[in-house]
């Protein structure tokens, strides 16, 4: 078994482009994600980036990037993608201390399980208000509105255009986060 670190111990470590995360305490690290992966999270950021700072909504991250989400606990992630609005700019400081309001995870077969099951379930009880589960294989884009239903999501595919809550004035077809 691992040995069990603190948040403080973890946040600790060394600065490095590495993904990992801490799961209750233990540190998780996955393999780099494939090219397919990589590209997708591209052009979500700059889906999103370009959004964002048109309208001057905040800030769009992507990984690696710490996000705390239970301190006490050891529970740290690094979701694909992240939206901090203005109003929740506090939480940002060298890592992120607290929910994002949307989170974005790009699913790939190692992966989609996890993102579908577990992640989500943290990401609703910690209060990130909304999350996207890009999926590559189906070209396919869910919105999960967590206030609504967190266990159900609305799927984009081809040129349906996204509807966010969170991004209301988003404009965007499904098929352009696999262009």
């Amino acid at each position: 078994m691992s040995e069990r670190l603190t948040t403080g111990d973890y946040l600790l470590g060394p600065e490095d482009l590495r993904r990992r995360e801490l799961v209750w305490g233990v540190v998780r690290e996955p393999p780099a994600p494939r090219y397919g992966h990589q590209t997708v999270v591209t052009r979500t950021t700059v889906i999103l980036d370009q959004h964002v700072r048109a309208a001057r909504l905040g800030v769009v991250l992507v990984s690696p990037i710490d996000v705390v989400l239970d301190e006490v606990h050891g529970l740290i992630v690094q979701p694909d993608v992240i939206f901090i609005s203005n109003g929740r700019s506090h939480i940002i400081r060298e890592q992120v201390w607290g929910a994002p309001d949307l989170v974005v995870e790009v699913a790939s077969r190692a992966t989609a399980v996890r993102d579908r099951t577990t992640k989500l379930e943290w990401y609703r009880t910690y209060g990130v208000r909304e999350c996207w589960l890009v999926e590559p294989s189906r070209h396919a884009v869910v919105v999960v509105n967590m206030g609504v239903d967190p266990r159900s999501g609305r799927h984009f595919t081809g040129r349906e255009a996204i509807q966010s809550a969170v991004l209301p004035e988003l404009v965007a077809e499904a098929e352009e986060f696999f262009s």
